[in-house]
């Protein structure tokens, strides 16, 4: 059989065929190339369902190809055997792959429609222990706690992980009145667009402030991430890091700025919880990098995002 024809078109479109020596087809190497549109899709659904990027890559294949065995997927995807058969097995388990009874045995992807509806109940059942247990917890944690133990000194903490990381964005602005400096790449927005981000900056912006984002480029490629970012206004310069800077002083007293140290590295789960952030009360840093994102803002080119 010709490599031509055991090649098949995928989702994640390959490339980089050295050789077309169709008696050892071990000898063709493939390289992914994740097209926008993918990289977008997976993300999306990766946000949704929990999923990092190679489940999502195993679910998004298996959409395509209908029923195949596990070692028929590895094939198709270029995994390790081993590897595949493990995220099959937790895909399984939580009910966005079915196994079939034939033998060999097959790999069947949930309709989209039914893992939507299993997330939902999910999510509700969650929501809906919290909302039951919560105050009773609560009441027993202050019983517990002591009123000198609070503090109004200025403190820190360490924020691993980016859901982790947007949680707490999420959260300053919430509580935000004024304007906030949103220093990051562009690639970095190209990836937080999936999150509550631009829903919270619609908040501040009913609330009487403004979310002043400054990016490194705008390409017309991207553009339509920046203009989903939903930011008040957009504009490029030249910033201090590759990291992201949020910053308000307009927040309450649990904190004012949050710096992340890799805003850049990899799909939005990719190495995920390898990010940390440093998140202060500290009124002087705030005021410090308050300053400086304005600094950085007078001097940088204004973005028509409302074209």
């Amino acid at each position: 059989m010709s490599v031509r024809k055991k090649q098949r078109t995928s989702l994640i479109h390959n490339k980089g065929i050295d050789s077309m020596d169709t008696e050892d087809p071990q000898s063709i190497e493939f390289s992914k190339i994740q097209t926008p549109y993918y990289e977008e899709l997976s993300s999306e659904l990766s946000s949704i369902l929990g999923l990092d990027e190679l489940e999502t890559r195993i679910y998004l294949n298996l959409l395509r190809t209908g029923p195949i065995t596990a070692s028929a997927l590895s094939k198709e995807m270029n995994v390790d055997r081993a590897k595949t058969y493990r995220m099959v097995d937790k895909l399984s388990s939580i009910g966005i792959v079915s196994i079939s009874f034939s033998s060999p045995k097959l790999c069947v992807a949930t309709d989209p429609d039914e893992i939507l509806s299993i997330t939902l109940k999910k999510k509700e059942e969650e929501i809906s222990k919290i909302k039951k247990d919560g105050k009773n917890i609560i009441e027993k944690i202050k019983s517990v706690s002591s009123n000198e133990s609070k503090s109004t000194m200025p403190t820190f903490r360490i924020i691993q992980g980016i859901e982790n990381i947007t949680s707490q964005i999420e959260r300053m602005l919430e509580t935000t009145t004024d304007v906030v400096y949103f220093v990051t790449s562009l690639d970095d927005i190209s990836k937080l667009y999936h999150s509550e981000i631009p829903e919270k900056i619609r908040m501040v912006e009913k609330a009487g402030g403004m979310v002043r984002l400054i990016i490194d480029e705008a390409s017309p490629k991207m553009l339509p991430f920046v203009k989903r970012f939903s930011a008040s206004e957009v504009r490029i310069g030249k910033l201090p890091s590759k990291g992201r800077i949020v910053v308000s002083r307009s927040c309450p007293i649990t904190g004012k700025l949050l710096m992340s140290d890799s805003a850049v590295k990899g799909t939005l789960h990719e190495n995920v919880d390898a990010e940390c952030a440093l998140f202060t009360n500290s009124e002087e840093m705030t005021n410090n990098i308050f300053t400086l994102c304005t600094f950085i803002w007078k001097g940088a080119t204004p973005v028509n995002i409302r074209a």
